[in-house]
C-alpha cells in the first residue's frame, strides 16, 4: 500500500479545476515546471534561514499543493490530448529534483545525519528510477511502496509541520532516515520484481 493508491480519488475532486485551466490555455509541461520551479524556490528559502523554524510550516501546505499540481498536469496531459515525449522527461526529472531541493534542508537540523538525509535523497532518486525503468523492459512505470512519492512527501511535511510548531525535533526521531532508508530500498526491490513479474 501507498498513498498513490488513492490518487484516482483525489483526480476526482479536481478535475473541475483542471478543465477550467485547460480552457484558458494552462498545458501540462508549464504546471510540471511551476511545481519543480516552487519547490526549489522554498528549498532555497529554508536552506538559507534554517533557524526561522516557522517557514518550515509552509513545507507541509507546498507538499500538499505540489500534490495537487502533479495530479493536474498528469490529467492535462491524458484528458486534454496534451501528452509528449517532453512531457515525460519533464515529469520524471522535476519530480527527482524538486524532492532533492525540498529535502535537503533537513541535512542542517538536528537530530538527523546529513550524510542520512543525503543517503534517504539518493535511495529516493534510484526509486523512481527503478519505477521508470519498468517501461523500458515492456511493463508499466512502477509506483509500487511502501516508501513512494507521496510517502514521502507525508513524512517530509509532517517534520515540517512539527518543527514550525515546536521550533525543534525531538532526539528519538534519529531513528527515522535509517527507517525511510530502509523502506525506500524496498520500494525499490518491490518496483523491479514486480515490473519483472508483470512482463512474464
Amino acid at each position: 500500500m501507498t498513498l498513490y493508491d488513492i490518487k484516482p480519488r483525489f483526480q476526482s475532486l479536481l478535475r473541475p479545476l483542471v478543465k477550467q485551466l485547460a480552457s484558458i490555455g494552462v498545458t501540462a509541461n508549464q504546471v510540471t515546471i511551476a511545481a519543480a520551479l516552487g519547490s526549489i524556490a522554498l528549498g532555497f528559502l529554508l536552506f538559507y534561514n534554517i533557524n526561522s523554524y516557522q517557514l518550515f510550516l509552509l513545507l507541509p501546505l507546498w507538499m500538499f499543493l505540489r500534490m495537487a499540481l502533479n495530479a493536474i498536469d498528469g490529467m492535462l496531459a491524458r484528458e486534454f490530448n496534451q501528452q509528449s515525449h517532453l512531457g515525460a522527461y519533464l515529469n520524471e526529472l522535476c519530480d527527482v529534483i524538486a524532492d532533492a531541493a525540498l529535502f535537503i534542508p533537513f541535512a542542517l537540523v538536528a537530530p538527523f545525519s546529513s550524510a542520512l538525509v543525503i543517503l534517504v535523497i539518493f535511495l529516493a532518486t534510484l526509486s523512481e528510477f527503478a519505477g521508470c525503468l519498468g517501461s523500458s523492459i515492456g511493463a508499466s512505470r512502477r509506483y509500487d511502496g511502501p516508501m513512494g512519492k507521496s510517502d514521502r512527501a507525508l513524512v517530509f511535511g509532517a517534520l515540517g509541520l512539527w518543527l514550525g510548531i515546536s521550533g525543534a525535533l525531538p532526539e528519538w526521531l534519529l531513528w527515522l532516515m535509517p527507517v525511510m532508508s530502509v523502506l525506500i530500498t524496498l520500494t525499490i526491490i518491490n518496483r523491479v520484481k514486480r515490473a519483472l513479474i508483470e512482463i512474464k
